[in-house]
């Protein structure tokens, strides 16, 4: 068993005894089954004081070790508003929102809701938040030492190392608080406000980099005609937003090449077509 795989066995194993001791501490009372992601479990419950309220607790890898830090800092402003919080744990007591998402809104109006909501997330940084520049230097090197029987095409992997070194000479100038995962399935609908965030997998950072999960989510509307629907959807985000379109081209290249190159032996072909075609598109 890799590593990893040893790590998340011992976190399953360990789920029910943290459920327990969370749920006293907290004086929680559980209100509904369970539902989890790819990394983390999520409990509805009811707070002392009779609230409804989310559970969640994560698995802890690296993304998502400061997603505390970043609701706290948004305070409900656009995302789900944080109550309590045990980073060693990664377990977050959160207001309970619906179970809509975006998922259920025609993917153009989605963009446009979504790049709409940008400003409130992209807050000056707080520390000590991951830092996208150093994140894309590191891969960038990587992508330098990729063998060349990767099935990605090459000129994909020369463009995203050169643009991606020139992304990263910038540095952290002018970097704001990134959402990181920001997607359909992470905006659901709150009695409080239409939507807000959730799940965010945070770093500080240039705007840019926020909408490219936006392209590649909801993949099956678009597959028939990648070209046209990742432009329509591009255009939406970045004139909502007000963003540079070649800019966010250019991060949207370098995402989906850093993806396809972060995928193991057993790769998922689907996938990895999924980012190729992606970056492809928005290439020109």
């Amino acid at each position: 068993m890799s590593g990893r795989g040893a790590a998340w066995a011992a976190w399953v194993e360990r789920l029910p005894s943290t459920l327990t001791e969370l749920t006293g501490r907290w004086r929680l009372q559980p209100d509904g089954a369970a539902a989890h992601g790819h990394c983390s479990l999520a409990l509805p419950v009811r707070t002392a004081a009779d609230a409804p309220a989310v559970l969640k607790i994560g698995f802890p890898d690296t993304e998502s070790r400061h997603e505390h830090l970043a609701l706290r800092h948004w305070d409900g402003n656009g995302a789900a508003r944080l109550l309590s919080a045990d980073p060693h744990l990664r377990a977050l007591l959160l207001e309970r929102l619906e179970r809509t998402d975006l998922t259920a809104v025609p993917d153009t109006e989605a963009c446009r809701i979504v790049a709409g909501r940008y400003p409130r997330l992209h807050t000056p940084p707080v520390a000590p938040l991951r830092s996208l520049a150093a994140l894309l230097r590191r891969r960038t090197d990587e992508l330098a030492r990729l063998a060349r029987s990767t099935p990605i095409p090459r000129r994909l992997v020369e463009q995203a190392i050169g643009v991606g070194a020139d992304l990263a000479a910038e540095g952290d100038d002018g970097a704001r608080m990134l959402h990181g995962d920001l997607h359909y399935a992470n905006v659901l609908a709150s009695r409080r406000e239409p939507w807000l965030e959730i799940d965010p997998k945070p770093l500080h950072g240039d705007p840019h980099y926020e909408i490219a999960p936006m392209l590649w989510n909801r993949w099956a509307e678009i597959a028939g005609d990648v070209r046209a629907g990742v432009h329509r959807r591009l255009r939406a985000l970045v004139e909502t937003a007000g963003l540079d379109e070649d800019r966010a081209r250019a991060w949207v290249l370098v995402r989906m090449v850093h993806n396809a190159a972060m995928l193991g032996p057993e790769t998922d072909r689907n996938w990895l077509t999924t980012c190729v075609a992606v970056a492809k598109a928005v290439r020109g």
